[in-house]
């Protein structure tokens, strides 16, 4: 075991220092001792090398008075907010709140308090900047804030309110000591957490790949080989009034350079335009009550009508999740070819196909249900522009290009993320990572106007409703 005293140095005096088999713990530290800390190395499971720099080095992620630095990814805008040095969190709804800036290598404190016996938040680390399709919460890895809960199965623990460590969403890692039952989750070594109404406090130390947590000062848990390794920091709205203080954070430098793919997803500028509620949203008046919010998700029974934005959007990218809700029935659909052609046989019909077909939705563009983006059961697949593909005063490469290059719809009952970009009169529809309409033209297209979610009879859930204005296009393009 190596052992090491540091105390709060001037610029001239930090020292790098690489500990193998080790990692930072550190006492409970308050707003009045901030300018002084003391760390001790600890003997871990794995090694982490670690550079170690004067406390006066740590800066705060959370000025004390407002939440500038920080990016309300998709809760309610009262959901978080600053007060009493404070950043407090209703709970509801579900989701996060993330930090502009995005961190490799790190040691990072907070204090934190539940109100109830019973509560649950979470801090994600090496985060993604938008939540996971068909989540609430982002691909990272989080370290619970957690009070009175643990779950067993018969005499294997399962999970704690100790500081557990676990991979979210398609992030990656091995847990310093194997889970009782072979998940990627890092149970405590003990139990030090205070109960509702008194400050814990995390120190999480993040290092290429490895990191620790140390709760009330002392090293319980942790985890190594984590992807990605580089990312948002995050904290987590989950049904339960939690405090937040004392939030600093000490970068430590970034050595060696990233794979791709063990970085977080970049920032496209995404921002939330459902926040948890109907606000932003029109109803028609008196068939109010089919579209309806549940926690995270907007979920529709097909028995209203279309939901419209309040807003006006020209040039944008909007990106959506969305699943079927409802049961299937027997249907026959005509046969749409890869140039929007229908096929009619001998006897002079269109042919057809029997399909389970769960219903039929779509996605208006700037207030025109003719530039539709089709959502439906149909084999030729959503993304379809059906007000266009059908049109005969189109010309045949325009009907072409809104036919979907291939059927990229999930499974039903499963989550889609559709991502539609409509810029000029051009449209380019990503289903579940498919392009399916390349840069397709929409001749007439309105040049701004609402956003709608379409009302054709079918139940279906929608959630992660991001958008992005875009420039208009040059004349040339």
């Amino acid at each position: 075991m190596v052992a090491l005293s540091i105390v709060a140095a001037t610029p001239a005096q930090i020292s790098t220092i690489s500990l193998h088999a080790a990692t930072v713990t550190a006492a409970q530290t308050t707003a009045a001792q901030t300018t002084a800390a003391q760390t001790t190395a600890a003997q871990t499971d794995q090694a982490m090398p670690l550079t170690v720099m004067s406390a006066d080095r740590f800066a705060p992620l959370f000025n004390g008075n407002d939440l500038s630095g920080w990016v309300n990814v998709n809760t309610a805008p009262e959901t978080w907010s600053a007060k009493n040095g404070e950043i407090y969190c209703t709970g509801i709804p579900t989701g996060v709140l993330r930090t502009e800036k995005s961190y490799r290598n790190f040691v990072l404190e907070l204090e934190w308090m539940h109100e109830s016996p019973t509560g649950n938040a979470g801090l994600f680390i090496w985060s993604d900047p938008i939540t996971a399709k068909g989540q609430p919460f982002t691909r990272s890895v989080e370290v619970q804030i957690m009070l009175g809960e643990e779950m067993r199965e018969g005499d294997k623990l399962m999970y704690t309110s100790q500081g557990d460590i676990f991979s979210i969403h398609g992030a990656t890692m091995k847990p310093d000591r194997p889970h009782p039952a072979g998940w990627a989750r890092c149970l405590p070594s003990e139990n030090r957490t205070k109960g509702a109404g008194e400050w814990n406090h995390y120190r999480v130390t993040a290092i290429d790949g490895a990191v620790k947590l140390a709760v009330n000062g002392k090293e319980v848990s942790g985890a190594f080989d984590v992807n990605p390794r580089e990312g948002f920091i995050c904290l987590e709205s989950e049904g339960t009034p939690v405090h937040f203080r004392n939030i600093r954070i000490q970068e430590l430098p970034a050595g060696e350079p990233l794979a791709p793919d063990a970085k977080c997803t970049q920032d496209e500028g995404f921002r939330s335009i459902f926040t948890g509620s109907l606000q932003g949203w029109t109803e028609q008046t008196g068939l109010a009550g089919h579209w309806k919010v549940e926690d995270w998700k907007l979920t529709y029974d097909g028995r209203g009508e279309t939901l419209w934005s309040v807003n006006k959007y020209a040039d944008f990218e909007l990106m959506i999740d969305w699943r079927w809700s409802g049961s299937s029935h027997k249907a026959k659909v005509p046969v749409v070819r890869k140039d929007g052609t229908t096929p009619v046989g001998a006897d002079g019909k269109q042919e057809t196909v029997e399909i389970d077909e769960f219903g039929d939705s779509g996605i208006y563009l700037r207030g025109n249900d003719k530039s539709q983006v089709n959502i439906w059961s149909w084999p030729v697949g959503s993304g379809e522009v059906f007000g266009y593909r059908t049109d005969p005063s189109q010309s045949a490469e325009v009907r072409a290009g809104v036919t979907p290059s291939e059927n990229a719809d999930a499974p039903p009952g499963k989550w889609n993320r559709m991502k539609i970009k409509m810029q000029g009169e051009r449209l380019t529809v990503v289903l579940n990572g498919k392009t399916v309409l390349n840069n397709a033209r929409l001749p007439g297209v309105p040049v701004d106007g609402p956003i709608a979610l379409q009302h054709h009879g079918a139940p279906i859930e929608f959630a992660n409703i991001y958008l992005r204005e875009l420039p208009a296009p040059k004349a040339s393009e």
